[in-house]
């Protein structure tokens, strides 16, 4: 079956914006596919960045990569099948492994066993909305892809407007634990505290599902969480909204990569492949598709400068 998105039109020409000051009204992306049968948008091999991947993997013929299909759409969720992941971070992976030559092996994860299978290695890469950290690069190579931008949704009765540190004073907040979104709102709270304002109220559940039962309960007066994810929701669901927006960094730039072991060889070549595609308009044609077309980064970048460590 296909979804009808004109809603999401909207609320993306709302919310989808790097910064709280700038936003753009992206394509029309008329209907999105949820079924199994994606038809996604597929690259050519180039045989001089092929070469570039390790000898291990290329030997193998394909690229494994994790990603959360825990229903987080439009990042990685399941099809109407409930086993087919798909969205922009499946599709873009796509684009990378053809770019390599290499079959795309996707495998689905929770959000801490990403992190501990690509450092063993029983994943070559991940691709689920992962921000480039300096904490992280301690551990982990990245090639980025897309702009980091975060969101704070309440229910649409709420009458809350976040922009800085004081609006979220004496909230009760849910947010993703080990996320950049918790380090953005942990320095906010302490900005807060320190000039004398009430704490934040932390909550944390295991899935995107438990923080909307709680939003709607009213035991959170807002979640935090990836943009694209929150404005999807407030499209499909009609009972909460977005009031805010901020560069996944804070006050800092930040960026989605693909995440590698750290010197593992295959950075060099996801970058060189995500430059390929962002060059030949497929990348585009991808952020067209799912409708984030303003998260576009000019060029991907291996090991830019992170957020803060703790």
């Amino acid at each position: 079956m296909r979804l009808r998105t004109l809603l999401l039109a909207s609320v993306f020409a709302l919310a989808a914006c790097g910064s709280p000051e700038a936003a753009t009204a992206p394509e029309q992306p008329g209907d999105v596919n949820i079924t199994a049968n994606q038809n996604r948008v597929r690259a050519q091999k180039v045989d001089a960045i092929a070469a570039l991947v390790p000898a291990d993997i290329r030997n193998r013929g394909s690229l494994v990569v994790g990603t959360t299909g825990n229903g987080t759409p439009p990042l990685s969720f399941r099809a109407d099948d409930d086993k087919t992941v798909i969205g922009v971070e499946p599709d873009l992976a796509q684009l990378v492994a053809d770019v390599l030559g290499l079959k795309l092996d996707l495998q689905a994860s929770s959000w801490e066993n990403l992190f501990l299978s690509v450092e063993n290695r029983q994943f070559d890469a991940g691709f689920s909305n992962i921000t480039v950290t300096e904490e992280r690069k301690d551990k982990y190579d990245f090639a980025t892809y897309r702009k980091d931008t975060i969101a704070f949704e309440v229910k649409n009765e709420k009458n809350i407007s976040v922009r800085e540190p004081k609006d979220i004073a004496g909230l009760t907040v849910g947010v993703g634990a080990g996320t950049n979104q918790e380090q953005i709102l942990l320095r906010w709270d302490q900005q807060n505290k320190a000039a004398g304002l009430a704490p934040v109220k932390f909550q944390y559940y295991q899935a995107t599902s438990d923080y909307y039962l709680a939003l709607q309960s009213g035991r959170i007066d807002a979640y935090v969480g990836p943009n694209p994810t929150s404005a999807y929701h407030v499209a499909v669901d009609g009972k909460t909204k977005i009031v805010g927006t901020v560069s996944g960094g804070g006050t800092i730039p930040a960026d989605i990569a693909a995440m590698t072991k750290k010197d593992d060889g295959l950075v060099k070549a996801l970058q060189q492949a995500l430059d390929t595609v962002i060059k030949n308009g497929q990348y585009a044609e991808v952020l067209k598709r799912w409708n984030l077309t303003s998260e576009a980064l000019p060029a991907s970048e291996v090991n830019p400068q992170g957020l803060p460590r703790k």
